[in-house]
């Protein structure tokens, strides 16, 4: 006679064979979501994971933090049978991931949820829960004058105590777009950029790996000012560090994070649960909240808070203030890039 726990997985199996149809009842495992480092990774583990379990009656998952470009070596060294279900990703490796076809199209049609999303969030190949918004980063405590542009990390009183990450990571390559086009640049020129970045040394304190490291720094008192993701500040600050976030004059760097089936997955039907829990109002609502301070795309959450406080009272505001980049266009020479940063880049 069947356990709970035995009906559970055959009903989920049977989904996944109605739902996507080429899954054997013989190819469940438990599910694997390779969310980001840092402060996503608590997020997820803190509110998306028990929202996952209560709508799968305690379905087993595991979360593997990683860079996105992590994510998808991974994936595509074992097609066949990836060990990952679940991927997160910031624009351009979203664009290379559906690119390479490691991602599965969404069931758009069996989703409760994909209908509220704002417009820029509806991707048939993997929604976009949550937008990040990058700006200066600082410590109040040390830098007494708030910073107000991009620029003032430039200043000669930042000599040594600047972090910043490198292009790995959709942070760093961000932040190198951005200044080039302050600079007269592009997407498609960041000579510009990478000579700001040459002239910054002087006041590198640190290059990190990824923004969670970067984090690290900042509550080690590493580093002073650099850019940063809101959210990460929102959850350092909740701890006692003291760290601030300013959108820079020229406007805040906005991009959309994607959630996807992986392609092959054993798993899809609990991945797909896993998506529906991330683009839900509940989980979005608490996500939004402090300390994790994310910034929802379901149409149906307020939004509130530091929020609306510091970055925008709506989803017209942001589009409105933020700037959004080109990453078709930057992923068309960002391996030069960071084969270029990580040659000439050093401190």
């Amino acid at each position: 006679m069947l356990n709970r726990r035995q009906m559970l997985t055959t009903t989920l199996a049977l989904g996944a064979m109605h739902l996507f149809p080429g899954i054997s009842m013989g190819q469940a495992r438990r599910l694997v979501f390779a969310t980001f480092t840092g402060s996503w990774e608590e997020a997820h583990r803190d509110v998306l994971v028990p929202a996952f379990r209560k709508a799968t009656n305690n379905a087993e998952m595991a979360l593997d933090p990683m860079l996105s470009v992590d994510q998808i070596a991974k994936v595509t060294a074992a097609r066949a049978n990836p060990p990952i279900d679940v991927m997160l990703h910031d624009p351009g490796p979203a664009l290379v991931a559906i690119g390479q076809d490691l991602a599965a199209p969404y069931p758009v049609a069996q989703s409760a949820h994909y209908k509220d999303l704002i417009s820029d969030a509806q991707d048939p190949m993997g929604p976009a829960p949550f937008f990040q918004v990058v700006g200066i980063t600082y410590n109040p405590e040390k830098v007494k004058t708030p910073p107000t542009s991009w620029a003032d990390i430039w200043k000669p009183e930042f000599k040594g105590r600047v972090g910043i990450t490198n292009l790995n990571s959709t942070l760093g390559t961000g932040f190198l777009v951005e200044i080039a086009r302050m600079k007269g640049g592009s997407e498609a020129n960041v000579d510009a950029g990478f000579k700001a970045i040459e002239d910054l040394k002087p006041n590198l304190g640190a290059v990190a790996a990824n923004p969670g490291q970067l984090a690290t720094l900042y509550q080690q008192g590493q580093v002073d000012i650099g850019p940063g993701n809101f959210n990460a500040i929102q959850i350092l600050k909740a701890r006692g560090v003291p760290v601030e976030f300013v959108a820079p004059k020229e406007g805040a760097i906005a991009f959309k994070t994607t959630i996807h089936i992986v392609k092959n997955s054993p798993n899809p039907e609990l991945a797909f649960k896993l998506i529906e829990a991330s683009l839900s109002p509940e989980v979005q609502s608490k996500l939004m909240d402090s300390p994790y301070l994310i910034v929802p795309t379901n149409t149906k959450v307020k939004m509130g808070g530091e929020i609306a406080k510091v970055l925008a009272k709506d989803h017209d505001e942001m589009k409105k203030k933020f700037v959004f980049q080109d990453w078709k266009k930057i992923n068309e020479q960002r391996s030069g890039w960071i084969e270029k940063f990580n040659r000439d880049i050093k401190i």
